[in-house]
């Protein structure tokens, strides 16, 4: 993508996270060769600011509800694609595509100091008019992408919680419950909140081991200590912790099939 004023690079944020969102801006605000034209709290936003304002740089989020980073730049014109730093809390199946592909990735969390790097490397590929070989380079991911299935969620998760990060294997797994856009992770005696859709980690969970049992849950499998008839057809799900979960009709082909047995 050209730029107009070899002085300035026109950028736009794409992070449906308020903080982290607002954190970007206020680092591309204070570089006087940066241009902030806009800021989105989601794909659909971003897909019209992108159209409409032309930057030269995007800050985008991978994961986020309804229309995720991939598939804003799926929507757009292979010519409107602007050089594109991702931005991702989940490094376990995406980085090297990202890094193949992409001028960069930040990993949430990021400091100022590593922002800087990836924006000092930015403005300097853009003036270098290397970006028409980078959007080729995402051209491609994307159409591998549409070819391949879902990247699967590998054997752990990086978590965020309270400034910490820590690491859930996804065998240690109980259950797993909708909450909004987030998912909650139950594991023994402890908890964690992804920013994720249930729909979109029933993508990426392995289905002979997880299934959707209600609209809001997910079951490790290997949890299930026993199904109780209950009313109107559904089961109740007893785990091996004492937990009681909710099977409905709607799902109960599944698990009887998996598990081999009348259900």
């Amino acid at each position: 993508m050209e730029v107009a004023d070899a002085a300035i690079v026109k950028a736009l944020v794409v992070d449906d996270e308020v903080l982290a969102r607002n954190r970007i801006c206020d680092i591309l605000k204070s570089d006087p060769e940066i241009q902030l034209v806009g800021q989105c709290s989601n794909g659909r936003q971003a897909v019209d600011a992108i159209l409409e304002q032309a930057p030269h740089l995007l800050s985008l989020d991978v994961q986020m509800p309804e229309m995720d980073g991939f598939e804003v730049l799926a929507a757009l014109p292979p010519n409107r694609l602007p050089t594109v730093v991702f931005v991702t809390a989940f490094d376990q199946y995406a980085l090297r595509a990202f890094e193949v592909y992409a001028l960069d990735y930040l990993l949430k969390p990021f400091d100022a100091e590593r922002f800087n790097r990836t924006l000092q490397h930015a403005k300097a590929q853009i003036r270098q008019a290397r970006g028409s070989a980078l959007n080729q380079g995402l051209l491609d991911l994307l159409s591998e992408l549409k070819e391949k299935p879902k990247a699967k969620l590998p054997d752990r998760l990086v978590i965020k919680t309270g400034g910490r990060v820590s690491f859930l294997k996804i065998a240690e797994v109980d259950w797993i419950e909708s909450e909004g856009n987030y998912v909650r992770f139950h594991a023994g005696k402890e908890t964690h909140l992804l920013r994720e859709t249930l729909s979109q980690m029933e993508e990426r969970l392995d289905s002979n081991q997880f299934l959707r049992i209600h609209r809001s849950t997910i079951v490790n499998l290997d949890r299930i200590k026993e199904l109780q008839p209950w009313f109107h057809g559904e089961y109740r799900v007893l785990l091996q912790d004492g937990t009681q979960l909710l099977l409905s009709r709607k799902y109960r082909e599944k698990l009887r099939h998996l598990l081999g047995k009348e259900a």
